[in-house]
């Protein structure tokens, strides 16, 4: 895929002078940090959990050159993408730790003009979000399939023809599904890249429909690492991180 490429490119040098520190697969996040201070985050992607590991070809990345783990964003196993897609997000940190921050997610919605009647799609159900669209009156068209929300055709239809906005999930990443979604959108449609797996890198979003990316910066990183060993989710990590967002 054109993104899993760029990602590379993008951070191949400097994955090629940092090692990694240490790997966390939990249950909801993968998070990873790296020996100059990095740490990033990724949903841990798995369907299903046919027996006691979820790693076929098992190697220690930890105390390694970064670039090793690097290469899985290409990988066709979406555990293998998580890691390398929290390494990325790793990599970045430095960057992403100066962004602003958007705590109650108001100044993204402010800057999509989001108000009464406008046209709202979301790829993956987005909780807090609903509720702040219901708020603002805001109509709202809805695809989970983890959740057994929505029809594809249906979403895609609305998509292409009548949404104004679209919340799309940096999930898609590690199902390699963002590009054939946003190949969908019609040209008026702004569209927000959101989620904690968010590589908040507007380069490798050149030339596709993405208007801004809406990620979450670990803070109190030990904190971060205890909430992905214990298998909690986006609202406890939001305690110890920022959410910040980036105009592309």
């Amino acid at each position: 895929m054109k993104l899993n490429n760029r990602f590379h490119n993008l951070f191949s040098d400097k994955a090629e002078s940092v090692n990694v520190e240490l790997l966390c697969l939990g249950l909801g996040y993968t998070a990873v940090t790296t020996s100059d201070g990095g740490i990033g985050l990724s949903y841990s992607y798995f369907d299903r959990k046919s027996g006691c590991s979820l790693v076929g070809n098992y190697y220690d990345y930890e105390g390694k050159p970064a670039a090793k783990l690097l290469e899985k964003i290409n990988s066709a196993d979406t555990i293998e993408r998580s890691m390398a897609l929290a390494l990325i997000n790793a990599l970045n940190y430095e960057k992403t730790i100066l962004l602003p921050e958007d705590r109650n997610n108001e100044i993204v919605f402010d800057k999509l003009k989001v108000g009464e009647d406008t046209k709202t799609a979301m790829v993956g159900f987005f909780g807090p979000l609903v509720k702040i669209l219901e708020k603002r009156k805001a109509r709202l068209e809805v695809i989970d399939e983890f959740r057994g929300i929505g029809s594809k055709e249906i979403f895609f239809k609305k998509l292409s023809n009548w949404a104004d906005v679209l919340f799309l999930t940096s999930t898609s990443l590690l199902n390699n599904t963002t590009e054939e979604i946003l190949e969908k959108v019609n040209s008026k449609t702004k569209t927000v890249l959101l989620g904690p797996s968010t590589p908040m890198v507007a380069e490798a979003f050149r030339d596709l429909p993405v208007h801004i990316l809406a990620g979450t910066v670990p803070v109190e990183k030990d904190q971060v690492l205890k909430a992905v060993r214990h298998g909690l989710g986006t609202r406890y990590i939001h305690k110890f991180s920022k959410k910040s967002f980036l105009i592309c």
